[in-house]
């Protein structure tokens, strides 16, 4: 296999997509393999081995988000389709995305403005206008109750308060690195518009509660329950999809690595939906850095040890709040950050991974960390050894050289 110097463009064979979990596989989640590039030094090794690789003064920073159950059986006029929720937006509405019942993207009807898309039990999904500006795939909808009488609650509100929680009122956003509302695809400000349409607004997360499942793509030979998507660091529940990064952790291992002298952090960044057939740069995505968390890793650096993002929600989330000077401040709000080999992270100087899919945009950020050789070493060697991609496959430790 060979990798594009500029692009890492390649082709990945079928046989190195990981189907099902490890569980399913015979593993444990921390047998997963892991590759190792330190130093110029490229390791294999499974992921309980974690603790040869750190030292003590080394900080883990970790994304608590959790999963939502963010996939509906939805039909769209005669169509079945599945509606997959991305996130939900400070004027009420939620970002969605009409996809095949098959796990890949939607092949029927183009949706429009005003389309409306059909949920359990009588909910609508109205869709508004393409989020953010630009998408070609994602909008932002109205979703609306059978009735006047079937609204519970602000269906904002619960996530509110886990982001809000993450930074325990600490984290304040600023103009140079937070992105205001009103600059987010264009519409995370508007009011909410009377649309004449004589419904209750919905409690979404109610809804997936209760008809909600994992999202999964067409490389999974099944469904697999909400329980294998959980991470051991997940509190706060509002990501469309697993932080997969952290996957592999395990109780013992975190106790083992922090008997160690290695400390943990937490940050809160929930991630969107990746739909890594499209190739496109992340969405904006809710994030939070708290005021401890920030203190950590400055006092880390100032000390000599290493910052290591456990995934790229983590360093999109540390870089955001990272000035120029490298120092990291409490923040809280949207990120629309895009990190690559042209803006180089400040903040983290190693990072836990799986393996992206060819095209996908978390690629570039793998550059901004490691450096772009380092990157081509690990994917050359990853291909041609056969490590699994995708949220249930292997994984990658890749410090910067």
């Amino acid at each position: 296999m060979t990798l594009g110097m500029e692009e890492l463009a390649f082709t990945l064979p079928d046989e190195l997509s990981a189907t099902s979990p490890p569980e399913a596989r015979g593993l444990a989640r921390d047998e997963v393999r892991m590759l190792v590039c330190d130093a110029g030094t490229v390791t294999h090794a499974r992921f309980r081995e974690l603790p040869r690789f750190l030292r003590a003064g080394d900080l883990v920073v970790v994304n608590n988000s959790a999963m939502l159950s963010a996939a509906v059986d939805a039909r769209y006029g005669d169509a079945a389709a599945v509606l997959h929720f991305s996130t939900w937006l400070d004027d009420g509405r939620w970002v969605v995305e009409l996809r095949d019942p098959a796990g890949v993207p939607w092949r029927g009807r183009a949706l429009k403005p005003g389309a409306r898309v059909t949920l359990p039990a009588g909910h609508i999904a109205t869709v508004r206008t393409r989020w953010p500006r630009g998408s070609d795939r994602l909008w932002a909808a109205d979703i609306e109750a059978a009735s006047e009488h079937a609204r519970v609650g602000n269906p904002t509100a619960a996530g509110v308060r886990g982001v809000a929680a993450a930074g325990r009122g600490d984290a304040a956003r600023t103009a140079s690195a937070a992105v205001e509302d009103d600059r987010v695809g264009g519409g995370l400000a508007e009011k909410r518009a009377d649309h004449g349409v004589d419904r209750a607004e919905a409690d979404v997360r109610a809804l997936l509660a209760r008809y909600g499942r994992p999202i999964s793509y067409s490389y999974l030979t099944g469904r697999w329950s909400a329980a294998y998507y959980r991470t051991v660091f997940g509190l706060e529940p509002g990501s469309a999809e697993m932080p997969s990064a952290g996957r592999p952790f395990t109780e013992a291992l975190v106790t083992e690595l922090v008997a160690g002298g290695v400390g943990f952090a937490p940050i809160t960044l929930h991630t969107g939906v990746s739909s890594p057939e499209s190739g496109e740069p992340p969405s904006p995505e809710r994030f939070a850095v708290p005021e401890m968390t920030a203190r950590l890793v400055n006092a880390t650096h100032a000390a000599g040890g290493r910052v290591v993002a456990v995934g790229t929600t983590v360093t999109r989330a540390l870089e955001t709040a990272t000035a120029a000077d490298g120092l990291v401040r409490p923040m809280a709000g949207w990120t629309e950050l895009v990190l690559d080999g042209d803006r180089p992270a400040r903040a983290v100087d190693g990072l836990i991974t799986g393996w992206h899919a060819p095209g996908a945009s978390h690629l570039r950020l793998l550059e901004s960390v490691a450096g772009g050789a380092v990157v081509r070493e690990a994917y050359r060697v990853a291909l041609d050894s056969g490590y699994l991609w995708h949220e249930f496959g292997d994984s990658a430790l890749l410090f910067r050289n």
